[in-house]
């Protein structure tokens, strides 16, 4: 989700000023870096880096079934497939008010 889509999840009547980037912000978010592909695997819901060492990114017993990711991979915010729509925060919010407090 976009920082926007949150504001928008959290209070949809409240008012937002678009300021821009600031200095040292960042517009995007790197989770898994091309450093990282050697060592990464897919599953259904999930990504796993396993350590370099000792050869364990190549045991099976850790792999469990994950499938290796493309030499030059990377998990970015501007890459992602499944983005959350605000009503799915919006219903989580709704659901969790009581553990969360007044928002």
């Amino acid at each position: 989700m976009s920082i926007l889509d949150i504001a928008r999840a959290v209070d949809s009547k409240a008012k937002h000023k678009l300021i821009g980037v600031r200095p040292g912000e960042k517009i995007h978010e790197q989770m898994i870096g091309y450093e990282d592909a050697p060592h990464t695997y897919e599953y259904a819901d999930h990504y796993k880096i396993l350590p370099a060492i000792h050869n364990w990114s190549a045991d099976p017993a850790r792999i469990k079934g994950g499938l290796k990711v493309p030499p030059d991979f990377t998990y970015t915010s501007n890459n992602n497939k499944d983005w959350m729509p605000i009503e799915a925060l919006t219903a989580w919010i709704e659901s969790h008010r009581s553990m969360l407090g007044a928002i």
